[in-house]
């Protein structure tokens, strides 16, 4: 093929499938045959320049491009941990020598054991604890690769997913499994706890949790006070003359999405308290027992929690974290995020590509994709999502840090359908990204 150069002289191109510059340099030629000296970036004609920007030669070798591949899970669907090897997959099909680099995240919420547990080559732990019903239960705990820091999502012990939905009932819901899965972790020696608090079905202000590290919650008998959010309303002193030592010398962290406060309108019973079962007349009596907790732990402990930001989180276990472990309350998406290092990871990459199974106008809210591109974007690389499915709104995410987004389900299906082949339509869009990528590669 005989292109035009400045000055009216033509360059043959037998171009190779591949287009790497070298490749590209090693066919440049002027009619005839002759070389016509070093290859040059700049006297390739425009439409051939993409196809080398991110390939010059170096050594005479071609640079292998580097891929982040940071995601959350799909709910139902895959672990974080499974999407990202899923999209690199159908990713190393078309680009066999690129270096991928997988990073499992999550915003702090459910996925958030595994993700940190997959993401630092950590172990898990099961034990036998005590459910929300009091029933028991077996429920997960992990130790990240450091040894040190345990990660105790309360959804394993105290979740709203343990219970049918029409035995859901947070008058007598407990935290107490929570609590003994913070025991566990303490028998193995960590100095770390983070605790992830989304997904809860209780309301009884953490009270369940301190319970079985050793706090006694006493009516104005003395007598202890039975499980569930609606015993506060008789709680009379708080005695923690008994509470395990052991979490003096450990450093807890909360991850806390929300700053509702303990009580009233915007407060943990009155926001939350609908969807794990609570009717308007349980709303009423839940918020007066958590008034009087607070009532108490200001007596007792001289600590005023009752309106502190985030104290309302998980039925008010943020209160519980707070007011006995002397908790940091942190966004989850950072707490993650900075454990897993993806500001490291993130070093030299050419492309990030980060998803979630629904992306909406809430994922600008502190969920994994943007709290994802916002690190990619502070070093310049650019952003690609993948969801499995898009909803009004999401278009927001382009203002936040993401360049692309690319549902993977093709074609109307039904939801168990979606969720049965969601493997499959994951490797196949990365693989149709990749081959997007042989045509334009990323440029920063």
């Amino acid at each position: 093929m005989n292109l035009a150069l400045t000055g009216g002289r033509a360059l043959q191109l037998n171009l190779p499938n591949t287009g790497t510059a070298q490749e590209l340099f090693n066919t440049c030629s002027a009619p005839g045959g002759e070389a016509r000296g070093a290859f040059s970036y700049g006297r390739l004609p425009r439409v051939f320049k993409p196809l080398v920007k991110r390939h010059k030669p170096v050594t005479g070798k071609r640079i292998i491009m580097k891929i982040v591949i940071a995601p959350d899970s799909f709910k139902e669907c895959l672990s974080a941990i499974d999407v990202a090897t899923a999209i690199e997959t159908g990713m190393r099909r078309v680009l066999p020598s690129a270096e991928f680099i997988k990073v499992p995240v999550a915003d702090g919420g459910e996925g958030t054991l595994q993700s940190l547990v997959d993401g630092t080559a950590g172990r898990f732990y099961s034990r036998t604890v005590t459910g929300p019903l009091g029933e028991p239960v077996e429920a997960r705990f992990g130790v990240l690769g450091d040894g040190k820091t345990a990660v105790i999502e309360m959804a394993e012990a105290s979740g709203l997913e343990r219970i049918l939905p029409h035995l859901r009932n947070p008058l007598l819901t407990t935290t107490y499994g929570t609590g003994e899965l913070v025991r566990e972790a303490l028998n193995l020696g960590v100095s770390r706890i983070i605790v992830a608090i989304g997904g809860s079905a209780t309301n009884d202000g953490g009270a369940g949790m301190m319970a079985a590290l050793g706090v006694r919650f006493l009516n104005d008998k003395g007598e202890e006070l039975p499980a569930g959010g609606a015993a506060l309303t008789d709680l009379a002193s708080i005695d923690c003359s008994a509470m395990d030592s052991r979490l003096a010398n450990v450093r807890v962290t909360a991850a806390c999405d929300v700053n509702n406060p303990l009580t009233g309108a915007n407060g943990a019973t009155a926001v939350f308290g609908p969807q794990k079962g609570a009717t308007p007349a349980m709303v009423v009596q839940l918020d007066k027992a958590l008034t009087n907790y607070a009532a108490v732990i200001q007596q007792c402990l001289d600590v005023d929690i009752e309106h502190v930001a985030g104290a309302g989180a998980a039925g008010g276990m943020g209160a519980a974290l707070l007011t006995f472990m002397e908790a940091d309350l942190k966004p989850g998406i950072n707490i993650v995020l900075e454990t897993v290092r993806l500001k490291a990871q993130v070093g030299g990459a050419d492309l990030l590509i980060t998803g979630e199974g629904r992306m909406d106008g809430q994922t600008v809210h502190g969920k994994t994709p943007v709290g994802v591109a916002r690190v990619a974007k502070a070093e310049g690389i650019p952003v690609i999502a993948l969801a499995g499915s898009v909803a009004k709104g999401f278009e927001a995410v382009y203002e936040h840090g993401i360049d692309a987004v690319f549902p993977v389900v093709h074609g109307a299906v039904s939801l168990p359908d979606a969720l049965e082949t969601g493997r499959e339509n994951l490797e196949r869009t990365a693989e149709n990204i990749a081959r997007l990528l042989q045509l334009t590669p990323v440029s920063r």
